[in-house]
């Protein structure tokens, strides 16, 4: 833009623009195929760029560009500084602008393997890709990974933008052969429409103008397709789904319920059910900043007020009653895993579903896919990158639609629970119908009984630490000073399970977390039987052993630390295990290949090394005295 062009008129483009609406689109596929470049040139080109812009655009070019003399486009979306010295992209930067006929927002993607989580963040609210292709090196395993990626996180179009294709020498049939490779990887994945074009995005060659260097391209620009391409949304034709952010309480006169509506529409009068308990109200008001409305629909922000109170809490999902969503606590999703430790089967995650956050395990891996050929594939875990359909668990039943019918209310994250850092991002394919078949019966002897009866508060004792810790030893006394008391007990140990319920088992990861859930499922059964039951584990993961102690009641559950060095228990080494795993004969071995989490906050941490076995005994007695266990 020249520096005499006034910013009123940019304002009046803006303002005039958008008459098909706001398209949302993505750049992605491999490393440096071109797409800052892209974005850059469709700024330039539409005239939305400040001289001061242009200015600083030329001088950091001088500095960090590619190109020469010429102006790098790349760095209009490559903002940080190890973007521009490194010649990458690392981080999804947004930019918007607009033409005559439309809006748009886009994302620039990074093509490295390692941000894979960052396309994806980008492709989660996108309406097209723009999938680029550098014309020298075809189709790569990003271009692939990419469309997958696409394809999982509910895009319906893609441009497939084969770029630099001066440096092919704007060869037609280059172009085809990409295509057809591509097209030939890529059909099958259900796309409503792949549109190729040919350009140079350094040039400006059919990204805003005809390229007069590819006359044998007679189809439009990538502009113009963008601008004339249907997106419109159906959302409104869909459902009504409103995830409930809070309850609005200003005072004893005002109760609503407050979220963004992500489907479909509401009237007022309209019947509303709260899908998770099936309350069913009618919509009395609806409140917004700007005054109350007659309707609002997908992608405004309200405040329900209803015509007679029902039990609704922030989480919950207001639908129409007639159209209810799924609601079930195990479902079948694809996740693509974002984090450099592997999902293990097994282990509990926190899953945030709309508004609604709640433990959650992968209780199996389906398969994985293989980016290279989209083949289903075994599996036990998932790498960083990798993509599986999974079947989920969650602590309690949560009220979703299929991720292809309803993106908010199918789409959802896995959080680790100790670090709180977003490890996988997944899509609700369907639910596991077999879930809601079977109900649990309910029983005239309660857990409450059973441990009258026995004079006792039921307790999970889990022992915890290193192999040669003394874990089983302390355990065994513990159980023969509560016996000798007259309580009620049994023991769980790990040598033992290991020739019964868990000898199909072996010691991986993914066989040490499925061990500790099954030992956990059956402590559980014990304490509903109203027992004391002690679990001599190593359990080296704090996850799992946190799983186990939300699968019982508050106080239920007692971690026992045997905190014994490394050193002391290679000295002792009752077993010989420590010498066959320095000498390589076994393997993932805690303590040497395979890690050990030691307990941050244990109900008793016992130091083996300065007390006895029988004095460790009475430590653990006492403290379940004062826990209130012992009658």
């Amino acid at each position: 833009m020249d520096a005499s062009t006034p910013t009123t008129s940019v304002m009046q483009r803006l303002t005039r623009s958008g008459q098909r609406g706001v398209l949302r689109f993505l750049t992605c596929g491999s490393v440096d195929d071109g797409k800052s470049t892209l974005i850059g040139r469709l700024l330039y080109d539409s005239k939305l760029l400040f001289e001061d812009q242009i200015n600083v655009l030329q001088r950091d070019s001088r500095k960090h560009g590619t190109t020469g003399d010429e102006i790098d486009f790349a760095l209009l979306l490559d903002g940080l500084e190890a973007e521009r010295e490194q010649g990458i992209t690392i981080d999804v930067a947004y930019r918007f602008f607009a033409t005559e006929k439309r809006k748009f927002v886009v994302a620039d993607t990074p093509g490295h393997e390692q941000y894979t989580r960052n396309m994806a963040t980008g492709a989660s609210t996108a309406d097209v890709a723009v999938m680029m292709i550098d014309a020298r090196k075809g189709v790569l395993v990003q271009t692939l990974r990419h469309t997958y990626i696409a394809r999982m996180m509910g895009i319906r179009h893609v441009v497939l933008a084969v770029n630099k294709m001066d440096l092919a020498d704007h060869s037609s049939g280059r172009f085809h052969e990409i295509v057809a490779d591509y097209l030939k990887n890529a059909e099958d994945l259900g796309f409503d429409s792949i549109t190729p074009i040919p350009m140079s995005a350094r040039y400006g060659d059919n990204v805003t103008r005809r390229s007069e260097a590819m006359k044998w391209y007679t189809g439009p620009t990538l502009l113009e397709h963008l601008e004339t391409l249907d997106v419109e949304s159906d959302l409104l034709e869909q459902p009504f789904r409103m995830p409930v952010q809070w309850v609005n309480r200003p005072n004893l006169n005002f109760r609503g319920y407050s979220g963004l509506i992500v489907s479909g529409r509401i009237r007022i009068g309209d019947p509303i059910v709260v899908a998770q308990s099936g309350l069913v109200a009618n919509v009395e008001r609806i409140v917004t900043a700007d005054g109350d409305l007659e309707e609002a629909h997908a992608g405004d922000s309200v405040t329900l007020v209803l015509n007679h109170e029902i039990d609704v809490s922030r989480g919950d999902v207001l639908a129409a009653a007639e159209h209810r969503p799924e609601v079930s606590d195990q479902f079948a999703a694809e996740v693509l895993w974002m984090n450099e430790h592997e999902l293990l089967p097994g282990r509990s995650y926190l899953l945030k579903i709309g508004t609604a956050v709640t433990p959650a395990t992968v209780s199996a891996l389906k398969h994985r896919i293989d980016v290279n050929s989209y083949e289903k594939l075994p599996a036990k875990s998932l790498e960083m990158n990798g993509i599986g359909m999974c079947n989920l668990s969650t602590a309690r039943p949560i009220a979703f639609d299929r991720y292809q019918d309803v993106r908010d209310m199918g789409a959802f994250i896995l959080i680790d629970r100790f670090t709180n850092q977003t490890v996988g991002a997944g899509m609700i394919e369907f639910g596991l119908r077999r879930a809601s078949n079977i109900h649990k019966h309910a029983m005239d002897v309660s857990k409450a009984q059973r441990a009258q009866i026995k004079a006792q508060k039921p307790a999970i004792l889990w022992f915890t630490g290193l192999s040669g810790a003394g874990k089983s030893t302390v355990a065994n006394a513990v159980e023969r000073k509560l016996a000798d008391a007259g309580h009620h007990t049994y023991s769980l140990d790990g040598d033992n399970v290991r020739h019964g319920l868990n000898r199909d088992l072996g010691f991986t990861d993914v066989d040490r977390v499925e061990n500790i859930r099954r030992i956990g499922e059956v402590g559980k059964l014990f304490v509903d039987a109203g027992l004391i039951v002690t679990c001599s584990f190593i359990s080296p993961f704090q996850s799992e052993r946190q799983m186990v102690r939300e699968l019982v009641e508050e106080g239920e559950f007692v971690e026992v630390f045997v905190d014994t060095p490394l050193e002391v228990c290679i000295e002792r080494d009752p077993k010989g295990l420590y010498k066959k795993a320095q000498a390589g004969e076994i393997k993932n071995f805690t303590g040497f290949d395979s890690p050990y989490e030691a307990p941050e906050n244990p109900e008793i941490r016992l130091d083996t090394t300065s007390i006895s076995v029988e004095d460790a005994a009475d430590q653990v007695i006492a403290r379940l005295r004062e826990m209130g266990h012992l009658g």
